[in-house]
Order: structure tokens, then C-alpha cells, then sequence
């Protein structure tokens, strides 16, 4: 019995933890709100392997009466906040509980969400990617729920690392820039399909088939944003898998614009990613005549090249090539 108990109060106490580091996006209502959800997830699991006598035991014990009881107090207030709040984060009136993240739009802090981690993080999953955050907030949240569940199921701290998808909604394209720093940051990426839905569009599409320009500014957030926090930039989907010469244009163009990968939608189009996204023969050659000429003159900030001059950014791309050259 110990063992879901330990769980279920990990999962109970955690966002008692994280409230502090949410001050500054939500008041205190939503936020103990957020904590008692918190608390009826660690109940639900908990009860779900206890028997009536094993719950007298627990009763019985010191700690497990503590935890009932405060576990029975959380949800007594987090009805009695939901029916008389006024606040509209926390209030049933107009649906505003999409502020919660109960509906997907903030999908970190659903009940299924939680579920859903509570459900795969025995396995010690490698990654976990996060459609439409908000923002930071969001994200960070994610690294308090999967620091709680690798502790209950003892994997090591950071194990599981966190991909963001941001740019599916406004609000997730604006705080674009505001990941630098989060915990278990690996990658960043966007998507347009979600993003146009939200935006009330026909099409997200210009009539020479590239995407529109608020799309463009989305990606280009994406990519700043990305290069902000130190991680990869990944491009979106091309959603028509059977079309390799559009895929090779757009793959060539976004790694040319310093996108670092692509989502596959399909497994046809995984070759073709991989191999435009790893260096040439002659991408190499040229990158490692740049690095040597540096090397050559240690002390130049600016180099003549085959008609051009060339400075230190030109040497850090290069030394960039080289090194994704070596990891393929």
C-alpha cells in the first residue's frame, strides 16, 4: 500500500510546490484552484488500489489522516471557489475555464493531461512534446509535473526532456521568446493549421501555395525564439506526403533560414528530411576551408575568401556545419 501512497500524495502536494513560481501569471484563487485539482488526481489514483480495511489503516495512521484530511479540504474549497468566485480564470460563467487548461487550449494543466503523464512516465519516456502553452508558465509547470512523477518512479531528475509546440495559437506565438532558461528545453517547433483555426482564416495559404505572412512571422518567432533558449528549431509539417519535390524545396529552404530538423507527417518523408537537413560533400569541404583558413590566421577578425570577406560569424557557421556533419 505504500507505494500508491507515495504516488498519490507526490501527485497531491506537488502543485502546492509550483504555486510560487506562477505569482506572477495568475492571483491566488486560480492558483489553489490549480492545487486542489492536484490533490483530487493523487486521491483518484490513490483509491483506486485501497481496500475499506487498508482505508481504516490509513485513517488509523498519523500521516495518512493528514493527508485525507487535507486532501477532503482541498476539494471542499476548490467547490466552493468554483461556485462563488467571481474571478473569470476560475468561474463556470462563459466557459473560462479554459484559463485551467480543461479544455486544450492549455493542455498541461488538464486532468487528462496529468493522467496521461501519471500513465506513461513509468516508462521513462525520452521526450515529451507540448502542444499550444501559453507560455512559460505553462512549461514549467510541465517540468514540476514530471519532476514529481520521475521522483515517484524513480527515474533520474531531467530524464524525460520537453519539445514545445508554439505557435499554434496568438498567445503561444507571442511568448515565443519567453523560453529562455525553462528546464528540459530540447526543442522548439510550431504549427499553422491549429494557428489558423484560432485566427478565424480561410486559408493559411498565399495563392502561390506559401504560407500567408502572419504564418511566416509565426515561424520566424518560432526560430528566434528557439535561438533565444539555445535549442533546435523545427519546422512544421508538409502535410502532403506524396509531393517530395515541394518537401526538398521547403526542407532546403527552412534549414537555410537555420531551422535545424522537420516534423514528418508521414514515413515517406523521413529520407528526404534526413538528407537535406545533413551536410554535403561540399557543404563540408567548404566549411572546413573556412575553419582552416581561421586557423591559420588566429589573429584576423576579417579574412579574404574567394572574393568576399569573411569574419568570425562566418567561422561559427562553419564550425556549425561541421559539428552536425559529425553527429549524422
Amino acid at each position: 500500500m505504500r507505494q500508491p501512497f507515495a504516488i498519490a500524495a507526490v501527485l497531491a502536494l506537488t502543485p502546492l510546490l509550483i504555486l510560487p513560481a506562477c505569482f506572477f501569471y495568475y492571483d491566488v484563487t486560480p492558483k489553489v484552484a490549480v492545487a486542489l485539482i492536484g490533490a483530487a488526481v493523487g486521491l483518484v489514483l490513490f483509491l483506486r488500489d485501497i481496500t475499506f480495511s487498508q482505508a481504516r489503516r490509513l485513517w488509523a495512521d498519523e500521516l495518512g489522516r493528514c493527508f485525507c484530511l487535507l486532501t477532503a479540504a482541498q476539494l471542499i474549497s476548490l467547490l466552493l471557489s468554483t461556485f462563488f468566485s467571481s474571478h473569470p480564470a476560475l468561474s463556470w460563467n462563459g466557459g473560462n475555464w479554459r484559463r485551467f487548461g480543461l479544455v486544450s487550449q492549455s493542455a498541461v494543466l488538464a486532468l487528462a493531461t496529468l493522467a496521461d503523464l501519471a500513465a506513461v512516465m513509468p516508462a521513462v519516456p525520452g521526450g515529451i512534446m507540448l502542444p499550444k502553452p501559453r507560455g512559460r508558465a505553462d512549461a514549467e509547470l510541465l517540468n514540476h509535473y514530471l519532476t514529481a512523477l520521475e521522483a515517484a518512479t524513480g527515474a533520474a531528475p531531467g530524464t524525460t526532456k520537453v519539445i514545445l509546440l508554439v505557435g499554434e495559437t496568438a498567445e503561444g506565438v507571442l511568448a515565443a521568446v519567453s523560453y529562455v532558461g525553462v528546464p528540459r528545453l530540447s526543442a522548439m517547433t510550431w504549427g499553422a493549421e491549429d494557428l489558423a483555426t484560432e485566427l478565424g482564416a480561410i486559408s493559411n495559404r498565399a495563392e502561390d501555395g506559401s504560407y500567408d505572412f502572419t504564418y511566416q512571422l509565426a515561424r520566424s518567432l518560432c526560430l528566434v525564439g528557439a535561438g533565444a533558449a539555445g535549442v533546435p528549431a523545427i519546422e512544421t509539417i508538409h502535410g502532403d506526403f506524396r509531393d517530395e519535390a515541394g518537401l526538398r524545396k521547403r526542407t532546403a529552404q527552412v534549414r537555410r533560414a537555420g531551422f535545424r530538423g522537420m516534423l514528418a507527417i508521414h514515413p515517406a518523408q523521413v529520407d528526404v528530411i534526413n538528407e537535406t537537413f545533413t551536410p554535403s560533400a561540399a557543404e563540408r569541404e567548404a566549411a572546413q576551408e573556412i575553419v582552416d583558413l581561421f586557423a591559420a590566421n588566429p589573429g584576423a577578425g576579417a579574412i579574404g575568401y574567394k572574393g568576399a570577406m569573411l569574419d568570425r560569424p562566418h567561422l561559427a557557421r562553419a564550425q556549425a556545419v561541421l559539428a552536425l556533419a559529425s553527429r549524422r
